[in-house]
């Protein structure tokens, strides 16, 4: 795992490092999700490639649709 540092300005603004803008596809205008995981801060670039990434990720048995219309199903009964 290599280490690359970078220095907040008086502004609370960060470099991220030209080397991890390239690998991870960070380009102007790309949003950024800040992550707290116990005492660690994690940047997650919200780019075309993660958004693609997650896709299916939520399939399973039951679906939401299905929770859903169980639900609807049972209020009726009441």
């Amino acid at each position: 795992m290599k280490t690359d540092r970078s220095v907040v300005t008086s502004k609370g603004q960060l470099v991220i490092p030209a080397r991890l803008r390239r690998r991870f596809g960070i380009r102007k205008g790309t949003t950024i999700s800040f992550l707290e995981d116990g005492g660690r801060m994690i940047l997650q670039p919200l780019t075309p490639q993660f958004i693609r990434g997650l896709r299916g990720s939520l399939r399973g048995k039951p679906s939401a649709l299905d929770l859903l219309f169980e639900e609807r199903k049972q209020e009726r009964t009441l």
